[in-house]
């Protein structure tokens, strides 16, 4: 890792992104113009992020207030990505139904003292986690509420009150925003080494030390992912979480 950014860091930026983009070129993949917008936004974004942490993590009123910062994002994006734009408040409750528990449990317990160093990184896995959980829950059950609308409709048929019918549509999704989550906890340690655990090493903590903050995230997430899965779920089934076209469709 550079211990400052400098030329060699720019030089390597620039062959990473065109080596995305002409992967996608060969690949036909067609997101060449998003693999560079994203590259460039994760450039600038961290760059002033940097700037504001340095200042935010010496006192822990605003390092909470940074993390609410996070949770906002992440709540504007995950609605976004699913479409559902008009239904943030309710992708709100899902994501904070994910993150508060398990922070709180994570710092009550005094498995990582609760300081503005800690809170930052701690509260930004965690909201990333659960921002992942939403937007795949999300993705997957819409598209399926959209494939499958015969399924709804022959559920409503029988006589199964709309939350049912909804739910015959996707409970089978679900388990699949899961996934990714489950497949790096079943592997750490043999196939990757996820950022806590080298971030403690970086940092000059012991290997003991850091498979202890990487299990305490890994476990966290686990938790929070699929706690917000299910509040999602619940919210879709009582049709509050839907975007616009499905909320006409199914309710009319």
């Amino acid at each position: 890792m550079p211990s400052q950014p400098g030329l060699s860091l720019a030089l390597a930026l620039v062959v990473l992104t065109l080596l995305a983009l002409v992967a996608s070129l060969v690949g036909r993949l067609r997101v060449e113009r998003s693999l560079a917008t994203a590259a460039g936004r994760a450039a600038v974004q961290l760059a002033l992020v940097s700037l504001v942490i340095a200042a935010v993590l010496s006192h822990l009123a605003w390092s909470a207030a940074f993390a609410v910062v996070m949770f906002a994002v992440a709540v504007f994006t995950s609605a976004g990505r699913i479409g559902a734009r008009a239904a943030w408040p309710w992708v709100a409750v899902a994501v904070a139904a994910g993150v508060l528990p398990v922070l709180t449990v994570i710092f009550v317990s005094g498995a990582v003292p609760l300081n503005g160093p800690s809170l930052v990184p701690m509260a930004g896995i965690i909201i990333g986690g659960a921002m992942t959980a939403s937007s795949l829950s999300g993705r997957r059950v819409f598209a399926a509420l959209r494939d499958e609308h015969g399924l709804y409709e022959a559920a409503l048929s029988l006589g199964l009150p709309r939350p049912a019918a909804i739910s015959e549509v996707i409970e089978r999704q679900l388990p699949e925003a899961l996934v990714p989550g489950l497949d790096q906890t079943r592997t750490v340690g043999l196939v990757t080494l996820p950022g806590a655990f080298v971030g403690v090493l970086l940092g000059g903590g012991t290997p003991l030390q850091a498979g202890a903050a990487q299990v305490i995230v890994l476990i966290g997430l686990l938790a929070t992912q699929t706690t917000t899965v299910v509040v999602a779920a619940a919210l879709i089934r009582s049709s509050r979480l839907l975007p616009g076209d499905l909320k006409a469709q199914l309710i009319a």
